[in-house]
């Protein structure tokens, strides 16, 4: 028997009376009755065959604008949460075209009446962390909070979830799914406290958002299917051979080529065009690449703020549109630094503000350090599979990248590497720990490793370790912040240069912050005050998060190594 598309909900709204009508409030109540009715009186076709039972399985993966219309923007814009994050990950528990014909019902349009309409209608999720700290030692702590930040397989499709076929840890607080490149340094832990099934699980994820997007998105989110984060899969998969082989490495090759892909899409049409999506050809023809996202739409997550900011930006530029600012701030949110002076310019009273945000024009070192470790990652898979020429072709594409990451992000004057704005075709003049990632993947040479040891040494370490950036700016990546992942690599990137005793005493001052604050607080921070020990961290868009992933992670294993 096959159904007119008017009788399509039918089988949602007949389990709504039977379920949840009572729920329903009395200003529409009448007018859902009445539209049960058409529904009941239309004809049955004959040639649109829908089996009742498969309905509940027919929910779309979409983004939250598509999902919830007007629902969505009135939540957003009469700020029913505080965080912007807060509706767009809360989890629907109706079908959403019922939910939308309801709201299009609603009377009571007011912040009152659309408040109780998502209670109603949503699972609202919140920020705590279902975990009681006791007095542990941190170590024993963190690895009891692996299983409070375990998620299980999804089984089901949900509001902006994207459903991952294996269980997971997520950072912590807001951040309730899977991150990108969190994931690389939360492992790092998992590894020291034999959590190799854990650890396979979450590159298994990876793998599989990538043959199924063609890339690793931001986060398991609709919201973040048009950006991804630093490319530290190949990484991760090193993580995993450290505990099963390095036979581990050919067998994600498959999906460290189609990742390598994804950043190097449009490289064939850099001819007239100086730059399409994340490639660009430099001034002497070199490829190198940047963090975009292909939509120029305010963030869900962050709609407000980005709309705030837009208008900000336009008001003091007429030249710029809304559209470009967007793009910047979305790919600012790609490189994970979100937000940073690395993307930012001066405005006109001499500081640091967002509506200056540039991101599309940077090349930045770190990320073409990653993809350059991509690159050997490949080279080094084909060799494991006995295809010599592949692999020689993937190290020449490495070479290619590091003399031009020698040759646009070495500063000679600062001793330092830096990004690099292809726009003005000259260096970034912000100083950032970006700049390690050259030592953590041993392409700088031994005079340069020396000077950024120096620079490292006079300009980023501070009481609680190395600060972002030396520049503070209200942005969460910049001072007087620290925060775990850069920790590591700015540890391990003067290890690989002999320059231990430094290497020590970061590792040394941000272990004992860590232990500070986790003895007065029973709490793993996302990001820590390193230049005034007796402060919490702050700025950016959101209060600083408990959990953490990558801050456990990395406390695990320095921990193990000090």
């Amino acid at each position: 028997m096959q159904r007119s598309g008017c009788l399509f909900y039918f089988p949602y709204i007949y389990v709504s009376i039977k379920s949840s009508l009572m729920k329903i409030e009395m200003p529409y109540k009448l007018s859902y009755l009445l539209i049960v009715l058409f529904f009941i009186s239309c004809k049955i076709g004959p040639d649109s065959e829908l089996e009742t039972e498969k309905l509940e399985e027919k929910v779309e993966i979409l983004p939250p604008v598509e999902l919830y219309g007007d629902l969505f923007y009135d939540v957003q814009n009469r700020e029913i949460f505080e965080d912007s994050k807060t509706f767009v990950d809360a989890v629907p528990q109706y079908n959403v075209g019922l939910i939308r014909q309801r709201y299009d019902m609603l009377d009571d349009t007011t912040k009152t009446g659309i408040s109780e309409f998502v209670v109603q209608h949503f699972e609202v999720p919140g920020d705590k962390l279902a975990f009681e700290a006791d007095s542990s030692s941190i170590n024993q702590h963190i690895t009891k909070l692996w299983g409070a930040l375990k998620r299980k397989k999804d089984d089901s499709i949900s509001g902006t979830l994207i459903p991952l076929p294996n269980p997971y840890i997520v950072p912590g607080g807001r951040f309730r799914e899977i991150y990108y490149w969190d994931s690389y340094f939360t492992m790092l832990g998992l590894l020291e406290d034999g959590e190799v099934e854990t650890i396979e699980n979450m590159v298994d994820n990876f793998a599989y958002l990538i043959d199924e997007y063609g890339f690793i998105p931001n986060g398991n989110r609709t919201y973040y299917l048009g950006r991804s984060q630093p490319p530290f899969f190949a990484m991760m998969v090193k993580v995993l051979a450290e505990a099963k082989g390095d036979k581990v490495l050919a067998k994600y090759l498959p999906e460290m080529e189609k990742e390598y892909d994804f950043w190097m899409n449009g490289v064939e049409n850099l001819g007239q065009e100086k730059a399409f999506r994340r490639v660009v050809k430099m001034k002497d023809g070199e490829v190198l690449n940047r963090f975009w996202d292909d939509n120029d739409t305010p963030r869900p997550e962050s709609y407000r703020e980005d709309i705030k900011t837009a208008e900000i930006a336009v008001s003091e530029n007429p030249e710029l549109s809304k559209e470009e600012i967007y793009r910047n701030l979305r790919a600012g949110a790609e490189s994970g630094w979100d937000f940073s002076s690395r993307w930012l310019s001066k405005n006109t009273e001499g500081k640091f503000d967002l509506s200056t945000i540039h991101t599309t024009a940077i090349i930045p070192v770190d990320l073409n350090s990653l993809l350059y470790n991509l690159e050997m990652s490949i080279a080094e898979a084909y060799l494991i599979n006995g295809d010599n020429e592949t692999s020689e072709e993937f190290k020449l594409k490495a070479e290619n990248r590091k003399k031009a990451i020698l040759k646009y992000c070495w500063s000679e004057a600062e001793g330092f590497f830096m990004d690099y704005n292809f726009k003005k075709s000259g260096q970034a003049e912000q100083l950032s720990l970006a700049g390690v990632y050259p030592l953590f993947f041993e392409i700088a040479n031994e005079k340069q490793a020396a000077k950024v040891r120096a620079k490292i040494n006079t300009v980023f370490l501070k009481p609680g370790g190395v600060v972002t950036t030396p520049y503070n700016t209200g942005e969460q990546w910049d001072a007087p912040n620290g925060w775990a992942p850069l920790q590591w690599l700015t540890i391990k990137g003067l290890q690989n240069y002999g320059y231990n005793q430094l290497a020590g005493e970061i590792s040394s001052r941000w272990l004992d912050l860590n232990r500070k604050v986790y003895q007065d607080t029973y709490k793993m921070l996302e990001k820590y005050n390193v230049e005034d020990l007796s402060k919490k961290s702050g700025g950016g868009e959101y209060p600083t998060q408990d959990g953490f992933g990558w801050t456990n992670g990395v406390y695990q294993k320095l921990s193990t190594e000090n």
